[in-house]
């Protein structure tokens, strides 16, 4: 079992809060991991496999990706240990946000992750009897429509058309290969799509398809809207490919937007595409970013590329005591003007100072939290201070 004490360092993380319910069989986490430039925000994640580990490792990704774009909160996630197509899911809800009334909303805010819906957020709101409890929650009441609006993948996209811009090409007609067709993946085929880009290849937990001329992004997205991941089983036996295959195609751009450590150093040796656009949080491994660098295949970090959520969240967060509806417009502007100028920033920055994409975004952010901490007096102690060697 991994000790979490020994895992902590100067960044954090300040708080971890587990709880549980004996009646409804809820177990959950919360991890505040650094709240030096604001309020812990983060999403609230929902499945079977939760660990403490994993809920802090996504924590950290949130405090990075809060600097990283430059709005004032701090990297905060949390992590309920249950089914969420369990039929009393509402009731493991409501527990997790009763036993975490002392944290929701002074120290936390809760949002959606994977295996929570808007619905769930409201549930929050509901049980805690406070709007500021949880941002999410349907449009019908005040809430920023993430799902509808496809916040995070539009971002993904836009993030595409800047760094195929960075590398003096157009997106129109690149060939794009995608992991995963959920909320993320489908908005960002249908952006891509509007920009001119080929799909050739798509995933979902079902199964994956392949078409190098070309596959119909409006179809494909009315057939995700019928019958979900279990699309894929649509397709023709001759487009179909084993999972895991859709990473290895023969595309100018793969995005990754499926789950962890999907693209590890034998995955990374089999890529063929020259640009790499993290979908999903902590898709790649260390180990795998420096091979892939090493074929000069350029990689957008995911806490770049995919803050498209966290910057509709900060209007949602200014929204949750307001009567006014935040307007989509704006935030999908936004979404695409930050995440396009902080591709090219952090790829520039990263070419100039001889770094992989990851250190430079990673250097960016720590900076701005360091600031922070600075202002507030909140740096470590030099260990010869302590009397430490």
């Amino acid at each position: 079992m991994r000790d979490l004490l020994q895992e902590i360092d100067e960044w954090g993380p300040e708080k971890v809060v587990c709880v549980s319910d004996a009646r409804t069989g809820m177990r959950g986490v919360l991890v505040i991991d650094n709240t030096a430039r604001g309020t812990g925000k983060g999403g609230t994640r929902m499945s079977p496999t939760v660990t403490v580990g994993e809920i802090a490792r996504l924590a950290r990704v949130m405090t990075w990706k809060w600097a990283a774009v430059d709005l004032f909160h701090g990297g905060a996630k949390a992590g309920i240990f249950a089914d969420p197509d369990a039929p009393d899911k509402e009731r493991i809800v409501r527990a997790f946000a009763r036993r975490l009334a002392d944290q929701i909303p002074a120290s936390y805010v809760a949002g959606l992750d994977m295996g929570m819906t808007e619905h769930d957020a409201a549930i929050i709101q509901d049980e805690l009897g406070d709007r500021g409890a949880a941002v999410g929650v349907p449009e019908s009441l005040g809430g920023v429509p993430y799902d509808q609006l496809g916040v995070t993948g539009h971002g993904v996209a836009e993030a595409v058309d800047a760094a195929l811009a960075h590398r003096g090409r157009g997106v129109a007609g690149a060939r794009v290969a995608l992991q995963g067709f959920g909320a993320v993946g489908a908005a960002a085929a249908k952006r891509l799509h509007e920009l001119g880009a080929q799909l050739v290849a798509l995933s979902t937990i079902d199964g994956s398809v392949h078409d190098p001329a070309g596959l119909d992004v409006p179809q494909w997205l009315d057939a995700r809207a019928e019958f979900g991941d279990a699309c894929v089983a649509k397709a023709s036996a001759r487009h179909r490919i084993p999972r895991g295959e859709e990473l290895q195609v023969d595309c100018d751009v793969l995005i990754p937007a499926a789950g962890q450590d999907v693209i590890d150093e034998s995955v990374a040796a089999e890529i063929r595409a020259g640009l790499i656009v993290e979908g999903a949080n902590l898709p790649t491994t260390p180990n795998a970013r420096h091979l892939l660098a090493g074929r000069e295949i350029t990689i957008v970090p995911d806490f770049i590329a995919n803050a498209g959520g966290a910057i509709a969240a900060g209007f949602a967060m200014d929204a949750r005591h307001s009567a006014f509806r935040p307007e989509p417009a704006a935030i999908l502007r936004t979404v695409a003007e930050r995440t396009r100028s902080n591709t090219v920033l952090v790829l520039d920055t990263a070419q100039a100072g001889g770094v992989l994409p990851h250190q430079a975004a990673l250097d960016l952010a720590k900076e701005r939290v360091r600031t922070a901490m600075r202002l507030r007096g909140r740096l470590p102690r030099a260990a010869t201070a302590c009397g430490l060697r």
